[in-house]
């Protein structure tokens, strides 16, 4: 498995699975194949309720702990620095572990300063080997990096081949920060399964579009966690090693971007409100 090395000197699998919308009662299953399959980095948050799976399936897939990453993120209702500080020990039971390798603030509302605080305070304590956000656009993104003295490791956005974030690389590589993408395959939505420049590509290495949009990922050092609960697709979903994308090939495929910072605005109003309203 390739990796890619963060800003304080961790090193991180390039591709992961990921367990949103795994059910409780499928994820131990899912999380267990898919470390059998070849999978080191599972990320999962307090927000999908599915901690307990994750921390099942690491205490009894037989794989050392060291050689597993695990990631996991603060939730808007343990926001403020006492009750993220909680709810970092709550995790860390639910996954039956004593650190987690990366920890993320999920959304940027509520105290999220006070959250950070209680992150910085976790890494230090070795509760944590790195920590960063999601669903940080560029402008919070910015002016949290300028108020924290640990810059953040990942912000984890919305990236696939239709939104590729490409606006806020220069932000995320000002503070060293690696770029992790959520729905990297975009749930199949705009025909990225059967769109004709990923299987065009696809053909000239006997792969699928999928694959393809995985490795152009990959590629950009952008990492990537794809999920699925199906064995055959997980298989799938982590062989793209064996390839290599020529220039020319992520050009064409940089030609698809159209909606760059994804489908949602964390900027809105509207949206800021119903989370706090419904979560926080």
């Amino acid at each position: 498995m390739e990796t890619i090395r963060l800003n304080n000197g961790v090193e991180m699998p390039v591709l992961g699975y990921g367990v949103f919308q795994v059910s409780p009662d499928e994820c131990e299953r899912c999380v267990t194949e898919a470390i059998g399959i070849g999978y080191r980095l599972i990320d999962t948050a307090q927000a999908y309720f599915n901690e307990e799976g994750v921390g099942a399936a690491v205490k009894n897939c037989g794989v050392p702990r060291s050689e597993l990453f695990l990631t996991t993120k603060v939730w808007i209702s343990n926001a403020g620095y006492e009750r993220a500080a909680a709810s970092i020990d709550e995790s860390l039971r639910k996954l039956q572990t004593d650190y987690v390798d990366l920890l993320l603030i999920h959304q940027a509302y509520g105290d999220y300063y006070g959250t950070y605080r209680a992150m910085e305070n976790a890494l230090a304590a070795g509760k944590v080997r790195a920590i960063g956000v999601s669903n940080f656009q560029k402008g919070r993104f910015v002016d949290l990096a300028l108020h924290v003295d640990v810059k953040p490791a990942v912000n984890q956005l919305e990236v696939h081949v239709f939104s590729q974030q490409t606006g806020i690389e220069p932000y995320l590589k000002e503070y060293g920060t690696t770029l992790m993408a959520w729905s990297p395959l975009g749930q199949g939505r705009n025909g990225l399964f059967t769109n004709e420049v990923l299987a065009a590509i696809g053909n000239q290495y006997g792969k699928t579009p999928a694959q393809v949009a995985l490795r152009y990922l990959t590629q950009r050092g952008i990492v990537a966690i794809p999920k699925s609960v199906h064995a055959d697709r997980m298989k799938q979903n982590i062989d793209i090693f064996d390839f290599t994308l020529s220039a020319n090939d992520m050009s064409r495929i940089a030609s698809l971007n159209t909606n760059d910072e994804g489908n949602v605005d964390f900027n809105s109003p509207q949206l800021i409100k119903f989370l706090i309203e419904t979560y926080g």
